[in-house]
């Protein structure tokens, strides 16, 4: 799995966060998509790595400003994750 993060600004409301969780689940296909106007970031569990430039474009469509893109390999923790 990948965990993306983008920084997106703009965000001032649940709505806010809703319009981004929407608009990348109908444009990718993720696990998991997480936005937070408190922190100003999305976070994306993907089977695979998103194209970034794209992620951009889509955020950007939506009306919010979207910033650094990061992904890095993610490993769920769970009761188990100590062995």
């Amino acid at each position: 799995m990948i965990k993306t993060t983008i920084a997106v600004d703009g965000m001032m409301c649940g709505m806010c966060e809703t319009h981004i969780q929407e608009a990348v689940r109908k444009n990718f296909h993720v696990k998991k998509v997480t936005a937070n106007r408190g922190k100003k970031e999305a976070v994306i569990l993907s089977e695979e790595r998103l194209d970034a430039e794209k992620l951009k474009s889509v955020i950007s469509e939506t009306g919010y400003t979207p910033g650094v893109v990061s992904s890095e390999p993610y490993e769920k923790k769970g009761l188990f994750g100590l062995f």
